[in-house]
């Protein structure tokens, strides 16, 4: 199974904090840059919205990273999640034994 010691870092914190604030970039700009809301943006450093595929894909291009990245980042949180937040009914599966 899959086992973290602490919480994956969400996506939103690390667009905020290793690149709106360094670069000094805001969260307006930002949604203006990849032809989205403001209040997506806002959102997804609040932790409050996921990182879809799609922003992935705008969020690499503008900062020159790789979709993957992104992608990563999303998908570490999302599953330390669901196995913290549904661990009584993942315990009650049985692994298949042919």
């Amino acid at each position: 199974m899959y086992h973290l010691k602490r919480k994956p870092t969400h996506p939103g914190e690390i667009l905020k904090n290793e690149f709106l604030i360094p670069l000094g970039i805001s969260q307006t700009q930002l949604a203006n840059a990849l032809g989205t809301t403001f209040r997506t943006i806002n959102e997804i450093i609040n932790e409050k919205r996921n990182l879809s595929s799609e922003m992935a894909v705008k969020l690499a291009k503008y900062f020159g990273t790789s979709v993957e990245l992104w992608l990563n980042l999303q998908n570490k949180y999302d599953v330390y999640r669901i196995m913290n937040t549904k661990r009584r009914q993942l315990n009650k599966i049985k692994p298949y034994t042919g």
